[in-house]
């Protein structure tokens, strides 16, 4: 019994954190750019007094999905998608420089070109400021240019687009932002870019719910366990006190 409690709380607890992990991907389905969370699960013995069959199960986070999600095109000059296993660079809320593939890019009132949450998009040479009054044109490689009403356009920056190794992944913080396990990544001369078309989240819904379907059914599982451990243990103490 001891060993059925354990194992059957435990398996509830990982089927619980399976749940967040997919409600998440859910909520996010729709978010330009997302990539879809994975998670996994190993046994980990219980030390200390008592019987050594017992484990439990901590939840292990493997990482990102990588396959790009459904490109959508929207005709808009600031909105780009990132090809192959490139992303965009920009500065996140603490200072550092993360990576991200949501796209859809504007300019705010300083000038600076910013992401459409307000994190500064980082070029080549730093930030990229437009002119007043000008219109953007962003080029497959990240070439800004802006044209000034009665002007030539003239570039006024290069997106940097960086393409992580295998040996330097990405991870995911809590800002929603990727970083490098190894520090800031150089900018990759052959990234490219689709512009005025904005890359979509690579969750799929209908897997996803059928997984929160089968998770949710796990935990009922686990849970009924429990509750036929508990039914033993007082049956047992029960015999024990009538022969005792």
């Amino acid at each position: 019994m001891d060993r059925m409690i354990y194992l059957s709380m435990s398996g509830a607890k990982a089927a619980m954190s399976r749940q967040d992990v997919l409600a998440h991907n859910l909520a996010n389905a729709s978010t330009t750019g997302f990539r879809e969370e994975l998670a996994a699960f190993r046994a980990v013995p219980v030390r200390g007094d008592g019987a050594s069959t017992r484990v439990y199960s901590l939840e292990t986070t493997v990482g990102y999905k990588s396959e790009s999600g459904a490109v959508q095109p929207t005709g808009r000059n600031l909105d780009v998608a990132m090809k192959g296993n490139s992303w965009l660079s920009v500065q996140g809320l603490d200072g550092t420089e993360a990576y991200t593939r949501a796209g859809s890019l504007e300019v705010n009132a300083e000038g600076l070109l910013v992401t459409h949450n307000g994190l500064q998009v980082l070029g080549d040479g730093g930030p990229i400021t437009a002119p007043a009054n000008a219109e953007l044109q962003i080029a497959p490689d990240g070439t800004v240019s802006a044209t000034v009403p009665g002007a030539k356009p003239q570039s006024v920056g290069k997106l940097k687009l960086v393409t992580p190794e295998a040996d330097n992944q990405l991870s995911r913080g809590a800002d929603g932002l990727f970083r490098a396990a190894n520090g800031d990544l150089a900018a990759d001369p052959n990234a490219r870019l689709q512009d005025g078309a904005l890359e979509g989240s690579n969750v799929s819904p209908v897997e996803t719910m059928v997984a929160m379907i089968s998770a949710a059914r796990q935990f009922e599982h686990q849970m009924k366990l429990i509750q036929t451990s508990e039914r033993q243990e007082q049956t047992a103490a029960k015999l024990l006190s009538a022969n005792g």
